[in-house]
């Protein structure tokens, strides 16, 4: 899965003078905030950082993408995932995604995660889309991909609190701070 749209959260001043376009991004790059241009993956990206994840009682194992490149590179050129195996994107910060299949040979299933990590939204990805999928709610941080209907045959729905084996997502993702000084 790419993030490929995560551009459209973006906010702009309409008071602002107008910039000069940004320069398009060479043949299969995709642009993110900041006109940031990655090119797309040729080849599956190693198996990344894993961390326990539990829905409701049901556990599952997901790699973590966290880099541009890691969300990006998704599930690209994978043709296997195990039944209770998927990948966490972290975003980074809440926002409105687009996601896409492009170059990802299985079918997946997904969910939108809010920053507390309870479930806003469940959507099926089709095998090798460019079509997007947009999320209806703007506060999405996470995004949780399986095989196609695991969240339907393990009984997952919106609303489920997904917990890591370090505690709740905001324990688990959010930056510690010192003490003030």
């Amino acid at each position: 899965m790419v993030g490929a749209g995560l551009m459209a959260g973006a906010c702009r001043k309409e008071a602002a003078p107008a910039a000069p376009p940004p320069a398009p991004a060479p043949a299969g790059a995709v642009a993110f905030p900041r006109q940031v241009a990655l090119r797309l993956p040729t080849q599956a990206q190693p198996k990344l950082h894993t961390m326990k994840l539990w829905l409701g009682s049901e556990e599952i194992t997901a790699e973590l993408a966290v880099t541009a490149e890691q969300l990006i590179g998704g599930m690209m050129y994978r043709t296997n995932i195990g039944e209770n195996a998927g990948m966490l994107f972290l975003l980074g910060r809440p926002t409105q995604p687009t996601l896409w299949t492009k170059n990802c040979p299985l079918a997946l299933s997904g969910a939108y995660i809010d920053p507390s990590g309870i479930i806003l939204e469940l959507h099926d990805f089709q095998p090798d889309s460019t079509n997007l999928v947009a999320a209806t709610a703007k506060n999405v941080q996470y995004v949780l991909e399986t095989s196609h209907g695991w969240f339907e045959r393990h009984h997952i729905g919106q609303g489920t609190l997904v917990r890591t084996e370090h505690g709740s997502f905001p324990e688990t993702f959010t930056p510690k701070r010192g003490p003030a000084r």
